[in-house]
């Protein structure tokens, strides 16, 4: 028996996600998103400061001068007699969260929702030995050394990671300064090679990421102060790079002090300067400051003023009551883009004055003045319900202002491109650039009194484009920071980066001509049709035999392999879609995947992990009548059923199809509209990837992908009935 869903209900469900959606912006106007807590974060974030603490006089005599200010800002910490006090009570506060989050297995996960894993765990005891509050915690500490015993100890932690020194390494010195393995026992990291010239880093062949080379540094150069080399002519060598490199630490540093915005990155720099006395340099000062700030308070919002763009340095000492570390300060730029294309699903979205309450009325008399988008004021109380579509002018311009226009210290990246937030320590990357292009692309600027703004967008589209056709790999696909450094997993090139930068340059190229007149520099049309033509061949030549593709950035933590092929084939098909090639052999193919992959609840993805809020007993029962194939242990995902949904929905109305007509769509709109309630919403799951495998969840990923699911359903409904409208009224011949 399959379950029956109408307009009305299709309606309903999108009026509830685009309310919670709404609801969930900032006082600019802008998307901020909430990253979830994470013991592994938190955990490095204690070793962090545990090693400053022991530094003692000099690293708190270079703090001082921060932390003064701070407290004369805010008279709740003037408790706090020296810095080392701050430093006791926060790694007190912030343990004690630590061992709450210990799983029934007496293992760590990334997430309060991840299942344990190696890493994580040992993390974790690294941070209690090294504080010597395993004691105080002896059963959770001996828990956690049963977990990582039956994982395979340290050479199960080496397999999980294979090859790439990016995460293995940092971990071990972590375990190193805790005292728990010999520094000889873990695999040196060169970081001589930082020395060279920064465009010849790709040619190193280094054993790390390259978006890692600030951990390359300061690990490297710890590991060459507790255990040198025996060969004396690369002992030397590393004595001379010491200098230099310390250098390339502090120009890769942005204002915030946090490299890449990210808890354990910087908590492994700071870690590892502190052990060699280097806590009283600047580079190791910042990072103090970052991990002060980005501590998350009570309500889960972190000591960072909050809903401003912050390129200049924070010197405010959070609430620290929450205890714990996101793995990153926020999505702002990325969770922005991807609402805005959510939200244009149905029709191009209009742009309103920020001055005042955006209203159908204020709409239809907007004065023509271009003085007007000068406004500073936002309207946070948009209501939705009245008038969904109207976005103010300052988002816009606050979208286009996080485009790097400067050649970026971190990797070099050329001007052009955007990265995952508006804090100084993004790095432009090739997800974001694309989600910013097709956010912009979803705007409706035709009215003239946004003839400034429009062509401010038109070049802004046009950098970014030439900056994705820099980037793109030789093979065709495109990787996400730089190009050529091929050699580890996450440099290399990604189907799901790939499939999204051919959807943001088809849909620029739409309006090609405004955005080569705005800007010279765009890339002609010749050359982006071969960007797209080659990611097309790399995106096909990826395929697996059953028709699915798998993602870079995402996976699934109840598959075995951890891998997420029904977010990788629903990003393709999208891409398809849009394109036109819906009818294509490997669009058939991942079609035919996703069908055969849905869940016997309606839905997709997920697992056994997976529990939402309880649903009505109508609601249960509409799940129990969608029983396909023998996946019915399985609960799905809002996220998975939302991405599948909207791409083979697309999929349908590309073809000239109703997107109800299909028994599948169907069933996964009755599963979305069944959970379309905030604390379903509010109720992410851990399917993305950050740094090397390490999990998050994000709170705006089941409304966002939601709205953009139901909408596309709902548009193509209300095209299919109007064309229907039109053959029923067209005169008989």
């Amino acid at each position: 028996m399959s379950p029956s869903i109408t307009q009305p209900d299709v309606q309903a469900a999108l009026g509830a996600a685009k309310q919670f959606l709404f609801a969930q912006r900032v006082e600019e106007g802008h998307w901020e998103g909430k990253l979830s807590t994470s013991a592994l974060s938190t955990a490095t974030a204690i070793s962090a400061l545990e090693q400053v603490r022991q530094c003692g006089t000099s690293a708190s005599l270079r703090f001082t001068q921060v932390y003064s200010q701070a407290s004369a800002a805010d008279g709740a910490h003037s408790k706090f007699k020296s810095v080392p006090d701050l430093l006791s009570h926060t790694i007190q506060r912030a343990s004690r969260w630590l061992v709450a989050q210990q799983n029934s297995d007496g293992g760590f996960g990334d997430t309060d929702r991840s299942h344990s894993n190696i890493a994580t765990t040992y993390l974790v005891r690294a941070a209690l030995k090294m504080t010597a509050l395993d004691q105080e915690h002896l059963a959770a500490s001996q828990a956690a050394a049963e977990y990582t015993a039956r994982q395979g100890g340290w050479e199960g932690l080496r397999q999980r990671y294979g090859k790439d020194k990016t995460f293995v390494v940092p971990i071990m010195s972590n375990c190193a300064l805790a005292g728990m393995i010999d520094w000889r026992k873990i695999s040196p990291l060169p970081f001589e090679a930082a020395w060279l010239p920064q465009s010849w880093y790709r040619l190193a062949k280094m054993p790390v990421v390259s978006y890692a080379i600030p951990a390359l540094v300061a690990i490297g150069q710890a590991q060459h102060f507790h255990a040198p080399s025996a060969n004396p002519l690369l002992r030397g060598l590393r004595n001379a790079a010491r200098r230099p490199t310390l250098r390339v630490l502090e120009k890769m540093q942005p204002a915030s002090g946090g490299y890449l915005e990210a808890t354990p990155l910087t908590s492994f720099v700071l870690m590892n300067l502190a052990s060699m006395g280097l806590a009283h340099l600047p580079v190791a000062v910042n990072c103090l400051r970052f991990l002060l700030d980005s501590m998350l308070v009570a309500d889960g919002e972190t000591g960072r003023e909050q809903g401003a763009v912050s390129h200049q340095p924070q010197t405010q000492i959070p609430n620290h009551e929450d205890g714990s570390w996101p793995i990153d300060t926020n999505l702002a730029t990325w969770v922005t883009g991807l609402s805005l294309v959510a939200l244009g699903r149905e029709n191009k979205l209009a742009v309103g004055l920020s001055s005042e309450r955006c209203t159908p009325d204020l709409q239809a008399s907007c004065v023509s003045e271009h003085d007007s988008e000068s406004s500073t004021q936002c309207f946070p109380e948009c209501i939705p319900q009245r008038f969904p579509q109207c976005i103010p002018h300052r988002v816009v311009r606050w979208l286009i202002d996080c485009q790097h226009t400067q050649t970026h210290p971190f990797t070099g990246a050329q001007p052009g491109g955007w990265g995952w937030t508006d804090l100084s320590g993004a790095v432009p990357d090739a997800d974001d650039t694309p989600g910013a292009i097709l956010a912009l692309q979803s705007l409706d600027l035709d009215d003239p009194k946004w003839s400034r703004l429009r062509r401010e967008v038109h070049s802004a589209i046009g950098g970014g484009l030439l900056w994705l056709c820099d980037l793109q790999n030789s093979d065709g696909g495109m990787p996400t920071f730089c190009k050529g450094w091929g050699q580890l997993p996450f440099d290399r090139s990604g189907i799901d980066l790939t499939a999204h930068a051919l959807r943001a340059v088809s849909s620029a190229m739409k309006d090609y001509s405004n955005v080569a007149a705005a800007n010279p520099r765009t890339p002609t049309k010749a050359r982006l049709d071969r960007l797209i033509a080659r990611g097309r061949d790399y995106i096909e030549r990826r395929q697996r035999p059953d028709g699915s593709w798998l993602p870079l950035w995402f996976g699934n933590q109840d598959e075995l392999d951890e891998e997420n092929p029904i977010y990788g084939t629903s990003k393709v098909l999208l891409a398809y879609a849009e394109l036109g090639w819906g009818d294509s052999p490997a669009a058939v193919a991942g079609t035919q995947y996703l069908v055969q992959s849905q869940n016997a609840d309606g839905g997709w993805g997920g697992g056994s992990s997976v529990a939402y809020p309880a649903v009505t007993a109508a609601q249960m029962q509409s799940d129990r009548d969608i029983q396909i194939g023998d996946r019915s242990a399985i609960c799905s995902t809002t996220e998975e059923t939302a991405l599948a949904v909207e791409s083979l929905a697309l999929l349908e109305i590309q073809a000239g199809r109703r997107p109800l007509g299909k028994p599948s769509i169907i069933r996964g709109v009755s599963w979305l509209a069944n959970h379309a309630r905030p604390e379903c919403y509010e109720h992410s799951w851990p399917i993305g990837f950050y740094f090397a495998k390490l999990w998050y969840h994000e709170r705006l990923y089941p409304s966002i992908f939601s709205v953009a699911a139901l909408a596309t359903v709902a548009q193509g409904e209300e095209s299919a009935d109007a064309g229907e409208q039109n053959r029923l009224t067209k005169p008989q011949k």
